[in-house]
């Protein structure tokens, strides 16, 4: 499995992402920066990661989807490549066009940063079989998924909902903590942190069996 790691200006996740995936994972990983035009051959994930990308300027996401690489993770993502994005990558991808629906502002107007409870509802290439709880970190002030009423339903009819809140933290609609896209499930967005909860030494491992699904599926 070769995973690649996006960087964009402002991400502050970047060094959990690629210690998971190389260190804790022992996957392949290359880290390339937005002004790239193109994924390392043979790449079979691109993750990008949480943070501020621009400051969170005009909205979360908004100037980072304009940057030369995302055509490439575009390609990838359209032939069915894995590309995972948290927190704010989540943001950029909605932005991106790559997920349905925005990242808004929490409903109560404050930054959470703590461990909350996901509930894993629809299997998928980065989520085991619905039912199991995940404990991972959030930390956002604009984590509040909202889409239209017929993205919701499209979302809930063709099981693309994947993890949902157990106590809402940010008023999103549906509970949605997570989201699947792509042609095959293949795009994954989520606002938690699984990186920050990948092992022991940082108080829990739920978030580890996001990535150890993900790898053992790829080539």
């Amino acid at each position: 499995m070769r995973a690649t790691v996006a960087i964009f200006p402002g991400l502050n996740a970047d060094a959990e992402m690629i210690r998971t995936l190389r260190e804790v994972c022992g996957a392949h990983t290359t880290v390339i920066w937005h002004t790239d035009t193109s994924l390392p051959s043979g790449t079979d994930l691109v993750a990008i990661p949480g943070g501020f990308s621009y400051g969170d300027y005009l909205r979360c996401g908004a100037i980072a989807k304009t940057s030369p690489i995302m055509t490439a993770i575009q390609s990838h993502a359209s032939r069915g490549g894995y590309v995972l994005g948290v927190c704010n990558g989540f943001q950029i991808l909605t932005e991106a066009g790559l997920l349905p629906g925005a990242l808004t502002r929490n409903l109560h107007m404050r930054f959470e940063c703590r461990d909350v409870k996901v509930k894993v509802t629809a299997e998928g290439p980065f989520t085991p079989s619905p039912g199991k709880v995940w404990r991972l970190p959030i930390a956002h002030a604009e984590g509040r998924y909202q889409a239209s009423e017929e993205v919701l339903a499209r979302l809930e009819g063709e099981g693309l909902i994947a993890l949902r809140y157990e106590n809402n933290p940010n008023g999103s609609v549906h509970d949605i903590a997570g989201i699947y896209g792509g042609p095959r499930k293949n795009v994954f967005g989520l606002m938690p942190h699984p990186e920050r909860m990948s092992e022991d030494i940082q108080g829990g491992h739920d978030g580890r069996e996001l990535f150890d699904r993900v790898l053992s599926l790829a080539s």
